[in-house]
């Protein structure tokens, strides 16, 4: 594992390349007597066709599978019981990919929490990658296109360039040293979603779990992962519109004090934690 080159901050980021080839995987990682247990969050909606494609190709020795339906018109739920008769269908209470997460995380029961994508961009073969991350030392793992090992097959270059300014931005205000900012395959140790303090309702979600685990301080890891294009169906994302939503998340960020989350846990900000850039 090589880690990046950081100045001091009130957390710890680490690179890990992608050395999982398509089809094979460190599945012992899940399988070991010892292992935590797993449970994979996969918002939904409308994704009928897509899951055909991404419930099989999750790893074996997953403890649960958690589906978050967001009201979908087509066959998203009877298609994910078919495929899968033990996965957890959770009807989300509002909408948005943030309030799809947050009831998926909030059912959660396993010890670490990964979520993937229902659109098969994120493939699920990767996750013993994520899951070895956290077993190996870290508190929050998230997926980075822009690593060695890392890429993407999904992304115009005017999203892009967007995720890059927005990443620049995050920077500044936060100190943090992500390399992909806007991507939607993360993990953590269940224990460490207090932490988080989550409340966004849409796509931002990524960007705020990214920038609540630097600021409460969290050891970070990043995780190359490749992105691939649709499986099927419509896609939800309207990127001017996210992007705007994403960058009136990070400005709220920035003025909601750091230590916010860790108080509401009951628990006490380490001293750098308050000012984080």
């Amino acid at each position: 594992m090589a880690q990046l080159a950081l100045e001091p901050r009130p957390y710890r980021l680490h690179a890990v390349p992608r050395v999982c080839a398509m089809g094979a995987g460190p599945l012992s990682v899940i399988h070991a007597e010892d292992a935590p247990r797993v449970s994979v969050v996969i918002a939904a909606w409308d994704e009928e066709e897509s899951l055909g494609y991404v419930l099989p190709r999750l790893p074996r020795g997953i403890h649960e599978v958690i589906l978050v339906d967001g009201n979908s018109t087509d066959r998203t739920v009877e298609t994910a019981l078919e495929l899968r008769p033990d996965i957890k269908i959770v009807f989300q209470p509002g909408k948005g990919k943030g309030d799809a997460l947050r009831a998926g995380f909030n059912a959660a029961r396993g010890d670490i929490v990964i979520a993937i994508d229902a659109d098969g961009s994120t493939d699920p073969i990767e996750i013993p990658a994520f899951v070895g991350a956290l077993l190996a030392g870290a508190d929050y793992v998230k997926g980075s296109r822009f690593i060695p090992g890392g890429g993407t097959d999904d992304m115009t270059f005017t999203r892009k360039m967007g995720n890059l300014g927005l990443m620049m931005l995050c920077r500044m205000l936060f100190g943090t040293r992500y390399t992909d900012l806007n991507y939607g395959y993360t993990g953590f140790w269940l224990r460490e979603l207090h932490r988080l303090d989550l409340r966004s309702d849409g796509f931002e979600i990524e960007t705020e779990m990214n920038i609540r685990a630097a600021i409460a301080g969290l050891h970070v890891v990043e995780v190359a992962s490749f992105e691939g294009p649709r499986v099927g169906g419509v896609a939800h994302l309207v990127p001017l519109t996210d992007g705007w939503r994403v960058l009136m998340e990070i400005l709220r960020q920035r003025v909601r004090p750091a230590g916010e989350a860790l108080r509401n846990a009951g628990l006490t900000p380490a001293p750098d934690a308050e000012q984080p850039c």
